[in-house]
């Protein structure tokens, strides 16, 4: 095959507009369940209506912890399939866009039915109806999500290039998930409009949905797959294409790690607004303000983390990220309780998370894209979506673990009087967070970036 042409920048832009959308659409339902179904409770703040049963199932879990922990589980076994039927792709629209293509639409529509539960009280349907979109929306996340970044490895021809991709995408993903963040400032204002606290939630979901469709148009409509990348199609089965990744020593220990520390994430995603409102017992809008804050840290130390890890290697900047994340969730664990103004303890935290969020927010892409095209060389065979899709399958069964551990860790204590719970998720995540650093460390990425060059050099 011809060689395939370099992206210009302009491009890169648009191809990373395609991650500020799903960002985007995909954050409340990710994100936001256990809030809108089992919101915080004893802060004085208008909270949504009870709609699924909210103690114990299964004497420790959650309904709404399983429907997390089922949607995830079902996401995760999917990301290997859709990856490997994107390998072995021959359509004519390119064998990514063809399956960005097939789920814009659902995606976009099913992160706003999740949250739109048929009944008006507690009821088994609105359990089902949960258990039912969960499931559906994940499934075309996953059509959408995986191809993406098997793209994004693709459009770049060398490790700089698929750095510099990753940056980007990084940066569009982190613009979006910051106006994520934002979802309780804009309820406030929808509710200051008249608005009940559910129809305020709702309407902000909505235009997230609409706003993220439109950007993860922009790569299917102005990306040329068959121009800017080789499209390799690999026809090697899709198990045997599994358990040859997985033979792969480098990318088993980086995709456990990666497991590990997506477990760790959860919590943190999931419980700021926990640790606003119970344990600094501050107004939930102050969650939008630290969020914010926390990307905009985070994206300052974007282009230093680009540059440091093609001076030093990605490896030593996760080590410590790694090292960092250790010690925010310690610093979590005593919010509230040390003599400070509890308004700095909160900001303390988004500056402590700034710099590791950083680093995990570029590198990690990167690094299967490296390890995706040296096992490309050593084999012979191209199958870089199995490789993204192996890695978020990794990762969505660590936000499955952390989905179902968290609801029930609440169940401990999540009141202003009685916050253990809340607390122990901080000890939780440090427990994770020290499992992945001891993983990674596992990494020969002297021996994946020696294989590479060999390519250039020939």
């Amino acid at each position: 095959m011809s060689q395939p042409s370099s992206l210009p920048l302009s491009k890169k832009i648009i191809f990373a507009l395609g991650q500020l959308g799903w960002a985007l659409t995909s954050y409340a339902p990710g994100m936001l369940l256990v809030y809108f179904y089992m919101p915080p409770e004893g802060t004085g703040i208008e909270t949504f209506p009870p709609r699924i049963y909210q103690g114990y199932v299964l004497g420790i879990l959650t309904i709404i912890g399983l429907a997390y922990g089922v949607g995830r589980l079902f996401d995760a076994i999917t990301d290997p399939l859709i990856a490997g039927l994107s390998d072995r792709s021959n359509s004519r629209l390119g064998r990514r866009r063809l399956f960005l293509s097939i789920s814009i639409l659902p995606f976009a529509l099913t992160s706003i039915l999740v949250f739109t539960p048929p009944a008006a009280g507690q009821s088994i349907l609105n359990s089902i109806w949960v258990f039912s979109l969960v499931i559906v929306f994940y499934w075309f996340m996953t059509m959408y999500v995986t191809p993406y970044f098997a793209l994004m490895s693709e459009l770049g021809h060398t490790p700089d290039e698929r750095l510099f991709l990753s940056t980007l995408i990084s940066i569009t993903w982190a613009i979006g998930t910051a106006i994520g963040t934002q979802i309780y400032s804009i309820k406030g204002l929808f509710e200051a409009q008249g608005m009940s606290s559910t129809a305020a939630f709702q309407t902000t979901i909505i235009i997230f949905a609409v706003v993220g469709f439109l950007f993860m148009l922009l790569p299917i409509l102005f990306i040329d797959e068959k121009k800017y990348s080789s499209g390799d199609v690999n026809d090697q089965k899709i198990i045997a294409s599994l358990k040859e990744a997985f033979s792969n020593k480098d990318f088993r220990v980086f995709s456990i790690s990666d497991l590990a520390y997506w477990v760790a994430m959860t919590f943190a995603s999931t419980g700021l607004v926990y640790y606003v409102t119970i344990l600094l017992g501050l107004e939930e809008a102050f969650t939008s303000t630290l969020q914010l804050l926390m990307f905009l840290i985070s994206f300052l130390f974007y282009i230093p983390t680009n540059l440091i890890a093609k001076r030093t290697g990605k490896k030593l900047l996760i080590n410590i990220a790694f090292i960092l994340f250790i010690i925010v969730y310690a610093y979590i664990m005593i919010l509230g309780k040390i003599p400070l103004p509890t308004v700095l303890q909160g900001y303390i935290v988004i500056i402590l998370m700034g710099i590791p969020l950083a680093i995990f927010g570029i590198l990690p892409n990167a690094i299967i894209g490296d390890i995706a095209e040296a096992d490309a060389i050593e084999t012979g065979r191209h199958k870089n979506a199995i490789f993204y899709g192996t890695r978020t399958f990794m990762s969505k069964v660590g936000q499955m673990i952390g989905g179902l551990v968290f609801p029930s860790l609440l169940l401990l204590g999540s009141t202003p009087g009685d916050d253990i719970g809340i607390r122990l998720t901080g000890l939780a995540a440090i427990i994770f967070v020290v499992i992945g650093f001891v993983l990674f460390l596992m990494y020969d990425e002297k021996k994946v970036l020696k294989t590479l060059q060999k390519r250039e050099e020939n």
